[in-house]
């Protein structure tokens, strides 16, 4: 899947002759050898998620408060902690192109961790090598993560702590929280494809 996607969105790029990548999708265009006779210049984490679509929402009865720009995103990560009763929800095409569906970022009441909250694309069968990823990459042990196939959607609904990645600070942005969790999805998914080799 990953593969294809990104056939797909380097052959869209060569037809508009520049092909702009981030650190993650240079790498594995490169580890994969989807570059051939083209140069690839490689763009600034910082403006991955320009695009985005972006909702504060309440947690309790999910009713949107306001749609944000990606200004937003410099806020610090300790927003959600300050507004507790607020989730944030994400929608990019970056985060389509690796096939995860609708990202929500909160904070958890008991525990008062970050979580990172979506639908992720893989058949049912594959459960094993996501478990297996989860419990070796999370650093935090049991109650890491929570994963369940969603028969319906056809979706594995993944949710995770923020704080158990490799790299967290509460201190960073939440565009830097954004391109952690992206970084962390992506090995992920390129790991399930392997995997499925």
């Amino acid at each position: 899947m990953l593969k294809k996607q990104m056939e797909i969105y380097i052959s869209k790029a060569l037809r508009e002759n520049k092909v702009e990548l981030f650190k993650e999708e240079k790498e594995y265009a490169e580890r994969h050898h989807l570059i051939k006779d083209f140069t690839i210049v490689e763009k600034e984490n910082i403006s991955r998620f320009t695009d985005a679509y972006i909702e504060r929402c309440n947690k309790e009865n999910e009713e949107l408060i306001s749609e944000e720009s990606a200004a937003f995103l410099s806020q610090p990560l300790e927003y959600l902690k300050i507004n507790k009763s607020e989730f944030l929800y994400f929608e990019s095409s970056w985060f389509e192109l690796i096939g995860v569906e609708t990202l929500s970022l909160e904070v958890d009441d008991v525990f008062g961790t970050y979580n990172a909250l979506f639908g992720l694309k893989f058949q049912k069968k594959m459960g094993n090598v996501l478990k297996a990823y989860l419990n070796n990459e999370l650093q935090g042990g049991i109650g890491t993560y929570s994963l369940m196939f969603n028969q319906d959607d056809g979706l594995w609904d993944v949710n995770f702590s923020l704080n158990s990645v490799e790299g967290f600070k509460e201190e960073m942005s939440l565009g830097d929280a954004l391109s952690l969790i992206y970084h962390f999805l992506f090995i992920l998914v390129e790991t399930i494809e392997e995997d499925m080799l």
